[in-house]
């Protein structure tokens, strides 16, 4: 009973610690979602030089991307122009930080190690991009031309509302998920773990970063939600270096990022995006545990048990956390809300489209004039998990000069396109591209 007890404890005071931080992390990405033009990072990503990798690192690091959206949303700039470097500068800055992970950085791993997170991010980007550059110069993509897609949408301003939806509803739903699971594990490991686990059995800094750098590469793990697993870890000794590495490798890689990257980018660019995170990782983690004072990172401690000399005070930290449990139950009662007003709107549409198919066939004498009619299709489509995979594959979708509209559903695995001409195997190309799984047409 008292371990549950000590679960339960640990779980609340890592959520009310991180709440204030989260919500205004969610503010943020809110504003930049809605004020932030698509156009100003089309601009910079298309230049294969150094100058492109650094603009894209700076555009990347603050961007309100969960890791899971990192991939198609980088995919995406690379297909509609964006060279090879930068498009891997982005890919390795933008996962390692965003506003939201930042705060939560420094709400539980204190100033110094929000700041160098942001640093690090901004160098590993930068020298990706530049390697992949200098290894991989090929620029072969599928090129989106005046030709054959339609023009862009033009970019306009969005209000306080859409900035309320994407950063309370839209973004918060993306990494909801992640970031329980993250906080449900490092509550875990704070009461299994014995305290000073590290430095007792594992003594070895270099052993230390190299055992979370193994556990970290193949499996997802959110940015946001890597804060707290870092934080309890480095309560039970791990050293700064070692969750560095698991900041900077967690979020950045998993084997499906792996995969996709191989088959859209190839071996070259592949082997640049890993070997600057693993290196970067390394490297850093290193440099931090040889020079950086250790008093510097143990705010931790109190940040997380000791409300007291926290800055924002407990009430409001405990306001927050209320607050934060209640829109994500929102989010998840919203999206079962919404995804069954679907399925009816659906089963109404087909009766209709049945009923109307019956009146045409019980009066064969009229004429009709089908100059190019539409063809609406279903299509089952896995990989994608959040708003940015949806935005990504409707935005590239649409381009097309004979595809009308577009609709992504994450939660039902589906994309239904409207059309002139819909042809399977040109619509299976263009998602697998963006790094999506074209399973089916659903008839």
């Amino acid at each position: 009973m008292s371990l549950i007890y000590q679960y339960i404890d640990s779980f609340l005071n890592l959520t009310v610690a991180m709440s204030p931080y989260l919500l205004l992390g969610f503010l943020f990405a809110g504003l930049l979602k809605t004020w932030f033009p698509q156009k100003w990072i089309d601009r910079y990503m298309g230049k294969g030089n150094w100058r492109s990798a650094i603009n894209t690192a700076l555009l990347g690091i603050p961007l309100p991307l969960c890791s899971c959206g990192v991939i198609p949303t980088g995919i995406s700039f690379y297909r509609n122009g964006a060279s090879k470097g930068s498009s891997v500068s982005f890919l390795i800055s933008t996962p390692q930080t965003g506003v939201d992970s930042i705060l939560v950085t420094y709400s539980l791993l204190g100033l110094p190690f929000a700041i160098i997170r942001v640093i690090i991010a901004l160098i590993t980007g930068v020298l990706g991009g530049i390697f992949t550059n200098l290894i991989d110069s090929s620029n072969t993509k599928v090129s989106y031309t005046e030709s054959n897609t339609k023009s862009s949408t033009t970019y306009t301003k969005g209000n306080i509302k859409t900035v309320f939806r994407y950063g309370f509803y839209e973004f918060l739903m993306d990494i909801a998920k992640w970031l329980i699971i993250g906080l449900i594990i490092a509550a875990f490991i704070d009461v299994i773990m014995p305290a000073d686990f590290f430095n007792a059995h594992i003594k070895n800094e270099w052993l230390s970063m190299v055992m979370v750098l193994f556990a970290s590469v193949p499996l997802y793990i959110c940015a946001t939600a890597s804060v707290p697993i870092a934080a309890v870890l480095m309560l039970k000794g791990l050293s700064p270096g070692a969750a560095l590495v698991l900041l900077m490798a967690g979020p950045a890689t998993n084997a499906a990022t792996i995969t996709v990257m191989k088959k859209v980018f190839g071996n070259r660019t592949l082997l640049a995006y890993l070997g600057s995170i693993i290196l970067g990782a390394m490297i850093f983690g290193a440099l931090i545990n040889a020079f950086l004072p250790r008093e510097w990172f143990l705010i931790i401690s109190d940040s997380m048990h000791h409300h007291q000399h926290e800055l924002i005070p407990y009430w409001l930290q405990l306001a927050s956390a209320i607050m934060l449990v209640t829109l994500i139950i929102n989010g998840y009662i919203q999206k079962y809300l919404s995804k069954k007003k679907k399925a009816q709107t659906q089963s109404t549409s087909s009766n209709t489209i049945l009923n109307s198919s019956h009146n045409i066939a019980a009066t064969p004498s009229q004429s009709f004039s089908f100059a190019m009619p539409l063809i609406t299709r279903y299509y089952m489509v896995e990989g994608m998990t959040c708003s940015h995979c949806k935005k990504s594959i409707e935005t590239n979708l649409e381009k097309q000069s004979n595809i009308t509209s577009v609709e992504a559903s994450p939660e039902n695995k589906e994309v239904k396109i409207e059309g002139t001409e819909l042809n399977n195997e040109k619509i299976k190309e263009l998602i697998e591209e963006l790094g999506y799984n074209f399973i089916k047409e659903k008839k």
